[in-house]
């Protein structure tokens, strides 16, 4: 197992195989510096980053997202893979949950594909109403 495939988190190592081919590629493209093996290097030689708040304010000031948190982009993520069709035990996977009801609490939806159902379920309603009625008249 290389470094490539180990996250740290406050729970100490945790294995994560399930990185997306796009992500690795945009982790591979990250320029190196000779003789560090992390891709976010820290202000010591051979050290990863350990504070990121300083960037993270910056990148998030710049692109207008002010109060967007890093656990917004795990809400996202779930949400996003629920509107493709993975069910929660997948999610869960994917997050690293070992409990659904976790991840229930994590993929909610949003607001336009909830709206476009809630249409498309009422326009079935209206259609079939519209046909009873048809018919109604007809007899």
């Amino acid at each position: 197992m290389t470094r490539a495939d180990v996250v740290e988190l406050h729970q100490g190592l945790k294995e994560t195989p399930y990185q997306a081919n796009r992500v690795l590629g945009v982790l591979a493209n990250i320029p190196r510096i000779d003789g560090n093996p992390y891709v976010i290097t820290g202000k010591m030689e051979g050290q990863y980053l350990t504070d990121i708040q300083k960037p993270r304010r910056r990148l998030r000031t710049r692109a207008g997202l002010d109060t967007l948190r890093i656990h917004d982009l795990r809400h996202s993520f779930a949400s996003d893979a629920l509107q493709l069709g993975a069910d929660l035990t997948m999610i869960g996977r994917l997050l690293g949950h070992t409990q659904v009801q976790t991840t229930a609490r994590y993929a909610h939806l949003k607001t336009d594909p909830v709206r476009t159902t809630a249409n498309k379920v009422a326009d079935a309603i209206a259609s079939a109403l519209g046909h009873v009625a048809l018919e109604n008249r007809v007899n």
